[in-house]
């Protein structure tokens, strides 16, 4: 990670859960209190909170902004921030990422405004990225994707969790099998890249092998360049965790999750895709170009599976969110 700017408060340079309250020199607050959640490969990148929360807030699994009433932050705030941005010297990242849980949803005009005006304040930039869902990327027509792509969106994060309808309905999703095909298929045509997140468990046992067929033949379907693979961990107040509690959700055990990695590393047909299970959440952590080292992955995982020892797995008391 690079040295911290001094003149760019720590926040803006974070870990994946960000304590994020910014103030301008004249007293105004330049970004609303509370946790702000970026995915670990934008660790240094600026951070630009365009909206606060999410707008859907419904998985049944996530707990990230339960706190937040969604909400578009106004505009002259966001270019406030970018102008605070503009004043540090040297320029402290070439990356940013629009914050909060959707930042797509926002309406098109005022996309067009926020990387128009990162484009004239920050000339250096070289890729801004935001999460999105299919609600997010569908609602733009091609065009508005590729005008989008035109002013520097270069990557969206799309939290996919499985290819299974069934799992998709259970928790709350907001998005079928069909509608994340047709949402790739539109990022592809904007050239936009695809970082697809999937989630280990999220069937339960009783869906697991479901769940790991279904995810390994819609990523095959998509092909996205980035997959991440994530260990679902049901979050006291979520309805998953209450679904735990009452015995009408049961997390597949540590093996059961393993199995669902090999048969997603086995029998997804990605062509240049860089896979990743490195988060902290996961008991293996790996990292490939499944089209190159398939095999060698698989064989590492069946090793693990062979011998059944926790102890070639990480703790639990490293693992987190």
């Amino acid at each position: 990670m690079p040295q911290q700017n001094p003149n760019i408060p720590a926040p803006f340079v974070a870990p994946f859960v960000t304590p994020f309250v910014t103030t301008a020199a004249d007293g105004r607050t330049l970004v609303p209190g509370g946790s702000v959640y970026r995915p670990p490969s934008e660790a240094d990148s600026l951070l630009l909170q365009v909206s606060v929360g999410c707008s859907h807030n419904r998985c049944s699994y996530c707990a990230m902004y339960t706190s937040k009433r969604f909400a578009i932050r106004p505009q002259a705030e966001v270019e406030a921030l970018i102008d605070a941005y503009a004043r540090a010297q040297p320029a402290p990242s070439r990356r940013v990422f629009l914050c909060d849980g959707d930042a797509l949803i926002l309406p098109q005009a005022r996309l067009v405004a926020t990387l128009s005006y990162l484009r004239q304040r920050l000339p250096w930039l070289q890729r801004v990225a935001t999460y999105g869902d299919c609600r997010s990327i569908l609602r733009k027509t091609p065009a508005e994707l590729r005008e989008l792509a035109d002013l520097g969106l270069g990557m969206v994060y799309h939290g996919v969790e499985t290819g299974d309808n069934q799992s998709m309905a259970a928790i709350v999703k907001g998005s079928t099998r069909a509608q994340v095909i047709e949402a790739a298929d539109r990022l592809r045509q904007a050239g936009i890249r695809h970082s697809v997140i999937v989630l280990l468990g999220i069937g339960g046992v009783a869906g697991s092998e479901r769940h790991a067929h279904q995810t390994a033949s819609l990523l095959s379907r998509i092909d996205p360049p980035y997959v991440g693979a994530l260990t679902v961990t049901p979050v006291p107040g979520t309805p998953l965790y209450q679904a735990q509690q009452d015995g009408e959700f049961v997390l597949p055990d540590l093996w059961q999750l393993l199995g669902e990695l090999r048969t997603l590393v086995a029998e997804s047909a990605l062509t240049n895709c860089q896979f990743a299970s490195n988060h902290a959440s996961n008991y293996l952590p790996l990292r490939a170009v499944l089209a190159r080292d398939r095999a060698e992955v698989v064989r590492a995982i069946d090793a693990v599976l062979a011998e059944r020892d926790a102890g070639m797995l990480k703790p639990e008391w490293l693992r987190g969110l």
